[in-house]
């Protein structure tokens, strides 16, 4: 028995690569997107009463990980990369049917002429993730504080301390006038190490970049206990001119 599915929206994140994206919603405060919904799905009718609830649960598609294919055990982050558990005992992309689930912070039910939008706090969900549903989240069924969790039973621990170079510092300042939060945005997201499983201090000399907004944030880990950013730079286009 099969079933065919289509998206009702889209999320746009401050996420733009899957590298760098919170490996769970509320990681990140700041973090930041909106959910851009289809037709006929986009009418007011369909979110009234949305607004009484403070987190929303969103079913999606990993889009990026179309191509992985499933994988009956995978290597969890939390445990490290070197233990293995199957791929039902974790929240990995490589799954039979590419579908994830989110709980993410309600912050506003914008309605406009030509439909409705929501716009989300907490992501863990990179920029163009289709989205298959919502759900308000309700605290009494969906919290359950004495369930076990086994390797992942408290939520990862931001351990580094974020500095800026003096060239990323004074960027950062001028970025902020007109991208508000980007400071503490970069802050929350490198604080919590994005980098695979498998990196140790042999890596203190690489520099990774992660892709916020419109930004590559260039970084490195030149030591256990700090994650250095080295620079704010835009591709496209010239940050000032």
């Amino acid at each position: 028995m099969g079933f065919s599915v289509e998206p009702v929206g889209v999320i746009h994140s401050c996420f733009k690569d899957k590298f760098g994206v919170p490996r769970q919603p509320g990681l990140v405060s700041v973090a930041r997107g909106w959910l851009e919904m289809f037709a006929p799905y986009n009418r007011a009718e369909a979110f009234a009463g949305l607004e009484g609830f403070s987190h929303i649960w969103i079913t999606f598609v990993f889009h990026h990980c179309l191509d992985q294919g499933a994988r009956l055990s995978v290597r969890p982050p939390r445990l490290g990369g070197n233990r293995k558990v199957g791929v039902f005992a974790s929240r990995a992309t490589h799954r039979p049917n590419p579908i994830g689930i989110s709980v993410v912070e309600l912050l506003g039910v914008e309605r406009y002429k030509n439909g409705v939008s929501l716009q989300l706090g907490g992501l863990d969900l990179v920029d163009g993730t289709p989205v298959l549903d919502i759900k308000p989240y309700v605290p009494y069924s969906d919290a359950i504080p004495e369930a076990l969790a086994d390797y992942a039973q408290q939520a990862p621990i931001a351990s580094f301390d974020v500095v800026f170079s003096a060239e990323a510092a004074l960027t950062c300042d001028k970025l902020c006038q007109h991208r508000p939060g980007l400071r503490q945005l970069i802050i929350e997201v490198l604080a919590l190490d994005p980098r695979p499983a498998y990196f140790t201090a042999a890596s203190a000399e690489k520099t990774f970049a992660v892709r916020l907004h419109e930004f590559d944030i260039r970084w490195r880990v030149p030591n256990e206990h700090v994650v250095e950013v080295m620079s704010i730079e835009d591709d496209d286009k010239p940050i000032f001119d």
